[in-house]
């Protein structure tokens, strides 16, 4: 058992909180068919039209192309797993109508709500950095396998409102928003080059190398790496 101190604890969400599977298979494969429909249904709404123009540029598509075009975009880059901000968003509003309506539930690790309730009740201040928009974050979580854990954080961010998830930059826009010093705000992440970058602007941070998930077998380097949660404590610094 390691035991940390800090005034905030960040988490990411997929392959940290969740399967990979509950993003790749359950929630791509949710929103996959829904994209289209989405955009011609809420075409009035500032956000998507935003998002739609965003997908236009990034995709060097004409002002012409129609939603097929753009969809056959976002299926490239979901294929591709890109972090790409107007996919997220658009799959973020998506997402947020499943959860909503009862068709999406997310499959947390069994220790990972003990912990983040533990964490909570100490005192210690919750926050989440995940490319999934704040508006899926939060969704996500209102109907988990342990129900609705929204209330256990303090602070969204993702890759809209703080950068790129592998870039220092990212992690000293989050420490500001927090108003923490770095070396106070413990990092749980599954990716190596996301614990990198946020070591660089001083954060503490822990790798989780859970068995069978994509980065399990990863080298983690000079990160703390555990398997579970149940493998650290952290305390109000």
């Amino acid at each position: 058992m390691t035991a940390l101190t800090a005034r905030w604890v960040v988490v990411d969400i997929e392959g940290t909180l969740t399967p990979t599977s509950q993003v790749h298979v359950v929630l791509y494969d949710y929103a996959r068919p829904r994209l289209g429909p989405w955009i011609d249904a809420n075409g009035d709404d500032p956000v998507v039209v935003e998002a739609v123009a965003q997908i236009r540029l990034l995709g060097e598509l004409p002002d012409s192309a129609g939603t097929p075009d753009i969809v056959e975009v976002l299926h490239g880059w979901m294929d591709a797993d890109q972090k790409i901000a107007p996919l997220k968003t658009l799959q973020g509003l998506i997402w947020q109508r499943g959860y909503a309506e009862g068709d999406l539930v997310t499959d947390l690790f069994p220790d990972v709500t003990p912990a983040l309730r533990a964490w909570h009740d100490k005192g210690l201040d919750l926050a989440v950095f995940s490319s999934g928009s704040v508006a899926g974050q939060v969704a996500a979580f209102s109907r988990t396998s342990d129900g609705d854990i929204t209330t256990l954080f303090s602070q969204h961010f993702d890759t809209v409102n703080a950068g790129p998830k592998r870039e220092a930059p990212s992690y000293r826009a989050i420490a500001t928003a927090l108003n923490a010093p770095p070396e106070q705000i413990v990092f749980l992440s599954d990716v190596p080059a996301e614990l990198d970058a946020a070591a660089e602007d001083g954060w503490q941070t822990v790798g989780l190398a859970r068995p069978g998930e994509p980065f399990g077998d990863a080298d983690f380097g000079s990160h703390l790496a555990i398997e579970s949660f149940a493998q650290i404590t952290v305390d109000p610094a």
